[in-house]
């Protein structure tokens, strides 16, 4: 059958501008990091993405070596653009990135032109677009002058293949001065995707989350669930065999220490006199900051994750007990 979204799904999602710009992206965007690759099962991929923008969720997030295998997460989300969302491309805004490792030699990743127009093309075909609405560089290069990488971006915009361009990972004096070229190249370069979540809040401690208001640009935070420690999954303890955990790559076992677990409790416990699971209650969190966070990037492994993430918006005000109760909660 012929996909049909939900008529309602704009009144189900609130929207806010990304930075200066005028582009507005949904309080919550869906991230295609796991879940979405080659090895994954496609018609759960195409449910999720379907039941998302049934919820309103217009941003879909993508990076090049997404998958696994690497460039399988654009392939499949290409795929389900053709069967399903084409007739609503307008009505979405489609995000990747180039800066990791994605092929062999020294051109397939970090920053320099070459990689960055290549990667750009390359994306361009696995998803069977024209152009993406916001282009990323994914972390910032050592070794190549942020100049040239920040005259990639402008030539990636200006070349069509791209309506914005941000960076992400970058520390705030790296922010200030890509923000710095890009108002001279008159680029519109509008975000900074970054990690922070209510148990670190590390990755804002150099000043960036000054930086990011004051340099006129919008924040997506991603790992907003701290890799799925923000949600009941782990809470009694045991590793389910199916988690991140337990697949110990970018969450290891012996991060839930006895102190982390106790924490987690205890949040757990806020949220539900909040009238929340933790995970709705972190989202909250952050969607609470509207003085910098654009909008919270999760990720899902079933539709009804992301249902359960949507409802998150129903109560986004913290008081300033609960507040000081969770500061005071992490340890």
């Amino acid at each position: 059958m012929t996909y049909a979204p939900d008529a309602t799904r704009y009144t189900k999602m609130s929207y806010r501008r990304c930075g200066a710009s005028g582009l507005k992206l949904p309080a919550v965007s869906l991230g295609l990091w796991h879940n979405f690759g080659s090895i994954d099962v496609y018609e759960n991929a195409r449910a999720m993405a379907r039941t998302a923008f049934d919820a309103g969720i217009t941003h879909f997030d993508l990076a090049n070596n997404y998958g696994p295998e690497p460039g399988s997460a654009e392939i499949t989300f290409g795929r389900i653009l053709q069967q399903d969302l084409h007739q609503h491309r307008d009505e979405l805004v489609i995000s990747s990135k180039a800066g990791y490792l994605m092929w062999p030699g020294p051109y397939g990743e970090w920053g320099s032109r070459k990689n960055l127009i290549a990667s750009c093309d390359q994306s361009l075909k696995r998803l069977g677009i024209d152009y993406v609405d916001i282009f990323y560089h994914h972390r910032p290069d050592p070794e190549t002058p942020l100049e040239e990488s920040m005259l990639a971006l402008d030539q990636i915009v200006k070349s069509g293949k791209a309506l914005y361009v941000g960076i992400s990972n970058y520390n705030a004096e790296q922010t200030r001065k890509a923000a710095a070229i890009m108002r001279e190249l008159k680029t519109p370069f509008i975000i900074h995707q970054m990690r922070y979540n209510i148990i670190n809040r590390q990755p804002g401690a150099d000043g960036l989350l000054q930086a990011i208001p004051e340099e006129k640009l919008g924040a997506i935070v991603f790992s907003p669930l701290a890799q799925g420690l923000l949600s009941d999954k782990y809470l009694s303890g045991t590793i389910p065999p199916d988690s991140r955990a337990a697949r110990k790559h970018f969450l290891k076992p012996e991060t839930l220490t006895p102190a982390l677990l106790s924490a987690l409790t205890n949040l757990n416990d806020l949220a539900a006199q909040r009238g929340q699971t933790l995970a709705q209650m972190a989202l909250a969190w952050l969607l609470a900051q509207e003085d910098w966070v654009t909008s919270v990037l999760i990720g899902a492994s079933r539709p009804a994750q992301i249902t359960d993430a949507v409802k998150a918006l129903d109560n986004i005000e913290f008081s300033q007990e609960e507040q000081a109760r969770i500061d005071a909660t992490l340890p």
